[in-house]
């Protein structure tokens, strides 16, 4: 070994070595003055060209990767991991798949990573060093692994990081990690002269840790930011967002950018108590009130006739997107940033949904439950999302503001019970985005009543392809127990007349695929936990 290094040092490159070679050492002197040397020299080459990397200068050895003390994977599981992984980087390609354009009967593996490392971190465990790099290319491809692949990857995983320019975003998504609550300087140092998204990480993290100490870092240079950055950071305060943020806030609305001031206006209408959100509220209530013309007993609304400098200041947009009015516009951008409390104060201590169910006049009443819907999911009122939802019974498009963002709002058991009286109502046509906001597994309620909705589906004779999306949200979402009994629907059903052709079989891939997906995600679980399946030997731990 001290031959080939000292023969390759002061040769010529790969090249060179080449020429000398097929020259023979009689027609050239070869790199080094020797055939010895010439082919210590090629054989160091060979193994730098192999390894993808270029020849370096020597330097110090990097310090050895830190300890982690958490505890190893059971080998079912890292096994399971491995193929996970080895999947995604062949983009989920399957001997099932079949077809271009279906999936075939197969699971697939990339899809059920996220689970796998959720349930990885919640059991404990620490990543196998010999998969780190498997598991920062997959994050490294998909942002919406990240959090939970750098939780289980751990400090490793930052330690090898530095060493590859495709990984920094380890680096940057893993600055809490690496800025200990003990060493405040050093988030101060980093704070002043960090790279811009190492800077947005380390204050998001601070916000999670102690609101007050990230605050006081924003203010310490806020006035020589880039109107970019300024706003970046300003987002980052919605974390722990609370009182004391209201004054730095309230100098925010005369920033000179104007999206600068949009956020803040934003923010500041998400504390009740804020000033702003009481000028808003002075403005609305001025616009909307009870209508005591005629004994009616409903709400009137006087919409705002300009817009002045002082609600430009508090955030109002002046200028409404195209086929928009500009008085309906500025409306709604006051009712949405007044506390929704403000409204029973004014209409006599009723409830919301008693509110909600008032006769509007004069045709204002898209405009102002749509309001009231962008307030309750800014503010969070489970109250108010519940009475503008309304029953489920409805269809969408007689109801105000997006289904899916009220429900979201509300408790995740009354959300699953909510999404199935709706699939029950109205099948699976609109049910896709109020799937996306419900907990998993899906409850008992809710995953009848979708695998009862694609039941009726196919028995109506239609083709699979249309619901490929909420299958696809049934094979993660749907209770891994459910398997066995959803598997007489994998079976070919008799072709029966007037049905398109073939649908029947197609609907039987669907749901072989759906049924296995479900067995194996019990078996990951059962793996991470440890537990042993029935019919399965006993294996030992990593």
């Amino acid at each position: 070994m001290a031959a080939a290094e000292g023969g390759g040092r002061g040769v010529g490159g790969w090249g060179e070595l080449v020429a000398a070679a097929l020259l023979g050492a009689e027609r050239r002197r070869p790199p080094g003055g020797s055939v010895t040397a010439l082919l210590d020299a090629a054989a160091a080459e060979t193994v730098r060209r192999r390894a993808g990397a270029r020849p370096a200068v020597p330097r110090q050895r990097p310090e050895p990767a830190p300890q982690d003390g958490r505890k190893p994977l059971p080998a079912a599981a890292e096994r399971r991991l491995a193929t996970l992984l080895a999947d995604r980087a062949l983009g989920g390609a399957s001997p099932s798949g079949a077809a271009a354009g279906r999936r075939g009967s197969g699971p697939d593996l990339g899809e059920l990573l996220p689970q796998w490392l959720a349930e990885a971190n919640s059991q404990g465990y620490r990543a196998p060093a010999a998969l780190l790099p498997a598991l920062l290319d997959a994050a490294r491809a998909r942002t919406d692994l990240r959090a939970e692949t750098l939780a289980f990857a751990g400090p490793r995983a930052l330690w090898l990081a530095r060493y590859n320019a495709d990984w920094k975003f380890a680096l940057r998504d893993g600055v809490r990690r690496q800025v200990p609550d003990e060493r405040p300087e050093e988030a101060e140092q980093l704070w002043q002269e960090g790279l811009f998204a190492e800077r947005v990480a380390l204050l998001t993290a601070q916000r999670q840790r102690d609101p007050q100490v990230a605050l006081a870092l924003l203010s310490s240079t806020w006035q020589t930011e880039r109107a970019e950055d300024r706003l970046m950071f300003l987002d980052s305060l919605r974390l722990g967002l609370g009182p004391a943020d209201e004054p730095f806030l309230e100098r925010a609305l005369t920033d000179r950018s104007r999206t600068v001031r949009a956020t803040a206006a934003e923010l500041l209408a998400a504390l009740p108590g804020s000033a702003l959100a009481a000028r808003m509220a002075k403005r609305a209530r001025a616009c909307v009130g009870p209508d005591r013309m005629g004994g009616r007993g409903g709400i009137a609304v006087e919409a705002p006739h300009e817009c002045d400098a002082d609600m430009q200041r508090d955030g109002v947009v002046p200028r409404p997107p195209s086929g928009r009015g500009e008085r309906a516009w500025w409306l709604v951008q006051l009712v949405e940033a007044t506390p929704l409390r403000v409204w029973s104060e004014q209409f006599d201590g009723l409830p919301p949904a008693r509110i909600v169910a008032l006769p509007v006049a004069d045709g204002w009443r898209e405009d102002l439950h749509a309001a009231w819907c962008g307030a309750a999911v800014r503010q969070r009122d489970v109250e108010w999302a519940r009475a503008l939802i309304g029953e489920p019974t409805e269809p969408f498009s007689e109801g105000p503001g997006d289904p899916a963002k009220l429900l979201s709002v509300l408790p995740e058991e009354e959300r699953g019970e909510w999404a199935a009286r709706f699939i029950a109502a109205h099948g699976l046509s609109e049910a896709f985005r109020i799937l996306g906001v419900c907990g998993v597994p899906w409850s008992l309620p809710l995953g009848r009543a979708v695998v009862d909705a694609l039941e009726i589906a196919r028995d109506a004779g239609s083709y699979p392809w249309s619901f490929s999306g909420v299958m696809g949200l049934a094979e993660r979402c749907l209770d891994p127990s459910d398997a066995e009994r959803l598997a007489p629907l994998a079976a070919v059903p008799d072709e029966k007349e007037g049905e398109s052709p073939g649908a029947g079989a197609y609907w039987a891939e669907s749901f072989q695929r759906l049924v296995a997906t479900l067995r194996l995600r019990s078996s990951m679980l059962a793996e991470l936990r440890g537990e042993r399946r029935e019919g399965e030997p006993q294996t030992g731990e990593a």
